[in-house]
């Protein structure tokens, strides 16, 4: 599956892989040879765990470079009055009359219990493009789908912002 992310996501993931490399890698090779320097092998849980820990450390480098070698970059503009990438966007729920507010990200990105909504999920597929005041639909699946009211969209929310409270 191709992954949908932006220069921004790219960079960390990028930062990531050479930090893994260069300062992960290293420590993690240095553990198991000091492990393997104490003796039999056979019996030495230190030498297994350090093993262990470098081939994780290899298998997400494999990850993330394969990530970002398939990824399809998105451009996280969006018009001044339109749902976009990496807005908070506060909606009601037309059925039970609750509002919410989400910020749309990527699929990386992520979070159910932080109220960030993939842009890839119904509902950011629903919002993306959006205006304040317009009715979208979200359609789970065929069958399925409900109605929200888009109340207002904020550009300026930044990445390490709460977004569940009001």
């Amino acid at each position: 599956m191709r992954e949908k992310l932006t220069k921004k996501d790219v960079e960390k993931i990028e930062q990531e892989i050479e930090y893994r490399k260069l300062v992960v890698r290293k420590e993690a090779i240095e553990a198991v040879k000091e492990a393997r320097a104490q003796g039999d092998l056979s019996e030495n849980f230190e030498y297994y765990a350090a093993k262990k820990h470098k081939n994780q450390n290899e298998s997400r480098i494999r990850y993330l470079e394969r990530m970002v070698r398939t990824a399809s970059i998105v451009s996280d503009e969006s018009k001044e009055d339109e749902v976009g990438l990496d807005d908070i966007v506060e909606v009601l729920f037309e059925e039970d009359g609750e509002t919410e507010r989400y910020k749309l990200v990527t699929s990386i990105r992520g979070n159910s219990l932080e109220n960030r909504v993939s842009i890839e999920s119904p509902i950011g597929k629903a919002l993306k493009g959006h205006k304040a005041g317009d009715r979208v639909e979200v359609r789970v699946n065929d069958s399925v789908s409900y109605f929200l009211i888009i109340r207002s969209i904020d550009k300026t929310g930044s990445e390490d912002e709460e977004i569940r409270g009001f």
